[in-house]
């Protein structure tokens, strides 16, 4: 299909972002708050054809942690297009102009919530892990757990902004906040609030956001949207602290984005059947520069590794050609004319990136194709850490 060169994807004004948010509402069938409260945060283009606005979205420049550094990366929000418009390929034009004044401002990666996997595959993007709610009976809560050592208190602190960072960085893919992440949350969910945690005498070592949300099926909830323990006495407080709701509310939900990829829950809940998973469409990435992205994230320092490599686009077109070479915590991809002793895809790189291939025989099921000791150097790279996405945009 010829290109629309009447299409043209501008920077959005009040007036422009107000008929998108209209066209948002009629595309996904009710109003996105986040469009208005994310506006003054983001860099807002539409498509305009004529003098109609017919698609757009919010692009994000976020930093989140990799390998326990913080990456540039494009994060995309609230994306549609018009349901008239449907079916004409404008999303992969859309969507690049979105991201091109992100990536200009320096992001290597592109991160979004999507339920278009498959589009988001056909255009190089990749989910690292796959992505769960879970719902729980107070009262299994209130059974299961009982950690009474620990001091409570209500309300955020500089010292639990400190360890959500720091438990951030441990894992692949969190956002360093921004400094209105935490009114942007309180606006957004119903009487949100957070806790800290700590044994008497010593530093916050649990932090527990929650808002409360109607069912129609299981009634009153409470909904967890941030679980952050430094160890698994803390978690287990915590959970403890949720069970107490018992006398009220039936049912504690961790929302797809509130529980990271532990066992603390299940591993200690005394009747696991009770516990409901809910799967979720993932997040997916994207690695827009593939060697500044190598070079921007954390690598192990006991690591020294030399692993010749190469990244196909097209199953037709020659593949890039690289050597990756990781030591004493740095990461670099060079150029090179070897022939590689590791083949794989755009996507297979975004996932390995973000340590989502736990072991070689992963990594193959999945398509990288190679020598399967170099297969299994080559994940070991980023196995340090798992990837998890606690911010929902």
């Amino acid at each position: 299909m010829p290109e629309d060169e009447t299409l043209r994807v501008v920077a959005a004004d009040d007036s422009l972002w107000s008929r998108y948010c209209a066209l948002a509402a009629r595309s996904y069938g009710h109003l996105i708050p986040d469009l208005t409260r994310l506006f003054p945060h983001a860099d807002a283009r539409v498509a305009v054809r004529g003098d109609q606005v017919i698609a757009g979205g919010l692009g994000l420049l976020m930093p989140q942690f990799f390998g326990g550094r913080p990456v540039l990366s494009a994060c995309m929000a609230a994306g549609c297009v018009a349901p008239e418009e449907r079916g004409r390929h404008l999303t992969t034009r859309v969507l690049t102009e979105r991201i091109r004044p992100l990536q200009e401002q320096g992001a290597v990666l592109a991160t979004v919530w999507t339920t278009s996997t498959g589009y988001a595959h056909r255009l190089g993007w990749a989910a690292p892990t796959s992505v769960f709610s879970w719902a729980v009976p107070t009262n299994d809560l209130k059974r299961s757990f009982d950690e009474t050592g620990y001091e409570i208190a209500h309300g955020s602190d500089v010292r639990s902004e400190r360890l959500q960072k720091e438990l951030a960085a441990r894992w692949n893919g969190p956002w360093q906040r921004p400094p209105w992440w935490a009114g942007w949350q309180a606006d957004k969910h119903s009487q949100f609030a957070t806790y800290r945690f700590n044994l008497p005498g010593q530093d916050t070592s649990g932090v527990l956001s929650l808002a409360f949300a109607q069912d129609p099926a299981a009634g009153q909830q409470v909904v967890v949207h941030d679980f952050w323990a430094s160890t698994s006495g803390a978690a287990t407080a915590m959970l403890t602290f949720l069970g107490r709701f018992s006398s009220r509310i039936p049912t504690v939900s961790f929302q797809r984005t509130g529980l990271p990829a532990a066992g603390v829950l299940l591993e200690q809940l005394d009747r696991i059947g009770s516990a409901s998973a809910r799967h979720w469409h993932p997040w997916m990435l994207r690695i827009l520069d593939l060697r500044q992205a190598v070079r921007s994230r954390g690598w192990p320092e006991g690591l020294d590794t030399t692993i010749p490599i190469e990244v196909v686009d097209d199953p037709n077109a020659e593949p890039q050609r690289f050597t990756l070479r990781i030591a004493n915590g740095v990461g670099d991809l060079e150029p090179s004319t070897l022939t590689g002793r590791c083949t794989l895809t755009r996507r297979h790189f975004a996932v390995w990136y973000a340590g989502g291939y736990q072991t070689a025989t992963a990594a193959a099921l999945a398509g990288v194709d190679g020598d399967p000791r170099t297969v299994a150097d080559l994940v070991h790279a980023t196995t340090e850490r798992e990837p998890w996405l606690p911010e929902h945009f």
